[in-house]
């Protein structure tokens, strides 16, 4: 899949969970993805290493999810999303090597206005 048709999978997701369900929990996030035929793997939210000079750091970072190994998604429930939301998605993509990530706020009235895409670096 391409960049842009897997963040349109997870975006429809994500909006049909918000209005069928209201919660966004693990089980339910993943069934939405792969009835969408997007791949994301039961082992999301675990630790990302962080490799600096050769050495391999744990800093408790905890990726929501990595979607078709490509677009890492970040979920919050929160009134309203704030500018640390967004760097912190963006430090997981700069420390993974990944170029798209999602940041959707489920604490809203329409879920288009709980959605973020940020973009770092997309090569052509």
């Amino acid at each position: 899949m391409e960049i842009n048709e897997i963040t349109e999978t997870i975006i429809r997701a994500a909006i049909a969970v918000h209005r069928d369900l209201v919660c966004w929990n693990r089980p339910i996030r993943l069934a939405a993805l792969r009835t969408r035929g997007a791949w994301a793997p039961r082992g999301n939210g675990k630790a990302m290493p962080v490799m600096y000079k050769g050495n391999v750091l744990d800093c408790g970072y905890r990726l929501d999810l990595l979607v078709e190994r490509s677009v890492i998604v970040e979920l919050k429930v929160v009134e309203p999303l704030s500018p640390i939301h967004a760097a912190q998605l963006l430090t997981y993509l700069k420390l993974s090597g990944h170029h798209v990530g999602l940041l959707i706020n489920f604490n809203v009235r329409l879920l288009r206005d709980g959605l973020r895409r940020l973009v770092l670096d997309l090569p052509e």
